[in-house]
This record gives structure tokens, C-alpha cells and sequence, in this order.
């Protein structure tokens, strides 16, 4: 599916947009304006950047956090520290293997959701950004002679910007 993506300063422009559009033969089910009034970022389905980086950073702790607790555990096993004198043999690899865990935790939250939130979100959040901004999107979606076709109707209406997306 394609996509072209116009940025216009205004709710009036959206809808002169949209009425160009309509006028130069593109389908209505095809051409969408998000903003306020209109559809959100959600409803139209830009990704969210952090409930993106909050699922991998979860995905993450899945595998990390118990070969923390495993790696923790022999890490003390192998070195035999005895840390907590009151824990014991069994009770100090338990709580190596807890630290471990926590390192796993903190890995996952900072790799796994710093990663997912800085390259996660492709174009969504400047969209995302124009949008909290006040500014309002109109998006053409169907074949490359309706996106082309809708690109040459939209520069005439002087977007502040303009661009296309090929969903693979």
C-alpha cells in the first residue's frame, strides 16, 4: 500500500486539501485528514513510540531477568563471595542470583526501551509532534497512479510538507 503524507498549518487548508482531492477524482475511502476534529494519530494507526518501547523493553525482561538470576547465581557459586555472613552458602548465590535478576531488569528497560523509543517509531512521532503542534495531516492511501495523481493535486494547495511511503 502507498501512502502520501501532507503537513498543512491549518484545519481550512486541511479541508481545501481534502476538497481538491475529492474534486481531482480521488476516492473518499482513501483520503483521511487527522487532527483535532478529525481522526487521532492512534485511530489512524501511527505507532505510539513509548507503548512501543514499553513492549520490547517486556520482551526483553522475559529473557533477561532469569539469565540475570541464573548468571548472578554462578557468578557467586564460581567465586564463592560471601557477602551476607547471616545468608549463608545457599542464601548468598540466592541473593547473587537476585542481583543478577535486577541487572537483567535494568538492562531490558534501558536497552529494550531506549532502543524501541530512539529507533522504533520511524516517521510516526515527527507526525505525532506536527500534530500535538496543532497542525493537521492528510494522508492519500492506494496505488502509486492515486498517490501520483494526489501529488500533483496537493502541491498545488502549498503543504508544508509533503511525502510518500510504500508499505512493504
Amino acid at each position: 500500500m502507498n501512502y502520501l503524507i501532507a503537513v498543512v498549518s491549518d484545519r481550512i487548508k486541511a479541508e481545501q486539501a481534502y476538497t481538491a482531492l475529492e474534486k481531482g477524482g480521488i476516492p473518499l475511502n482513501q483520503i483521511a485528514i487527522l487532527g483535532k476534529g478529525y481522526k487521532t494519530a492512534d485511530e489512524f494507526g501511527l505507532i505510539d513510540p513509548n507503548k512501543k518501547a514499553k513492549e520490547r523493553a517486556i520482551m526483553m525482561a522475559y529473557w533477561l531477568v532469569p539469565f540475570g538470576f541464573a548468571g548472578g547465581y554462578v557468578f557467586n557459586l564460581i567465586t564463592g563471595l560471601d557477602t551476607f555472613d547471616w545468608a549463608g552458602e545457599p542464601g548468598n548465590h540466592i541473593v547473587g542470583g537476585i542481583a543478577g535478576a535486577i541487572g537483567g531488569a535494568m538492562g531490558s528497560v534501558f536497552v529494550g526501551g531506549g532502543v524501541g523509543l530512539s529507533v522504533g517509531s520511524g516517521d510516526a512521532l515527527p507526525y505525532r509532534n506536527r500534530l500535538n503542534q496543532g497542525k493537521y495531516l492528510v494522508v492519500v492511501q492506494g496505488s502509486g497512479n492515486i498517490k501520483n495523481k494526489a501529488t500533483e493535486i496537493l502541491q498545488k494547495c502549498n503543504p508544508e510538507n509533503l511525502q510518500g511511503y510504500i508499505q512493504t
